[in-house]
């Protein structure tokens, strides 16, 4: 359920929100039939930030409801507090959408992130929802050698602590950063992505997402479902 939240924090106070909310982070899967599966993008132009939430039939990855919102960015971009950023506007669009999905995909960091709260983990908890960190670029960690084959992986670790997963989704692109958002283990998370992953590097939920949060309302209206 999504819950009202004051998103306007002091540094010290945003840390002390994501020990607490970090510590609700459920690691293993608690995940049931994945019908609808969504991705969540927001862009930042102006001063306003823009979101887009696409639920894709998660069988044939086919666009089937659209949520967005817009509002002035109230928040200054801190490194590790993204969700103060973003929660806000992400929340809006959520609360549009008609079909509420199984599964939330979000192009960000779940645990593999400094707080070990990531945006997917972040929201993942206040909406009690699934979510997997799917981000473009490594924000923390370090791995070794990764295959260059798609389906390749190996781990992202923290010093010894395993926080996510180096995959390739296609044959010698440039890998993806999967983590645990909330409630969904990383072998599954990966499993998901994959299998979210066409004929592109980015899996569609993102695809959509970003292209919609970009172009705004008026795309989202012209193929809403």
């Amino acid at each position: 359920m999504i819950t009202a939240q004051n998103w306007t924090f002091s540094s010290d106070e945003a840390l002390i929100l994501q020990q607490e909310l970090a510590s609700q982070v459920e690691h293993t899967t608690r995940l049931g039939p994945v019908r609808y599966v969504a991705g969540l993008d927001v862009h930042v132009y102006d001063g306003m930030a823009r979101a887009a939430v696409v639920v894709l039939d998660f069988n044939t990855l086919k666009l089937v409801d659209v949520g967005t919102a817009i509002c002035p960015v109230a928040v200054a971009y801190k490194p590790g507090l993204l969700a103060f950023r973003e929660g806000p506007v992400l929340f809006d669009a959520i609360k549009r959408l008609d079909i509420m999905p199984d599964l939330l995909i979000f192009d960000g960091q779940g645990i593999a992130h400094p707080h070990h709260l990531g945006i997917a983990s972040h929201l993942g908890v206040m909406l009690d929802l699934p979510s997997i960190g799917c981000a473009k670029s490594k924000l923390f960690g370090h791995y070794d050698e990764l295959g260059e084959t798609k389906g390749s992986y190996t781990p992202l670790l923290h010093e010894e602590e395993v926080i996510g997963a180096v995959v390739r989704s296609h044959d010698k692109m440039k890998p993806l950063y999967v983590s645990i958002g909330h409630r969904v283990d990383l072998e599954t998370s990966v499993k998901y992505v994959l299998a979210c992953c066409r004929d592109h590097r980015l899996p569609e939920t993102t695809r959509w997402a970003d292209k919609l949060a970009r172009r705004g309302d008026k795309m989202a209206t012209k193929i809403r479902v």
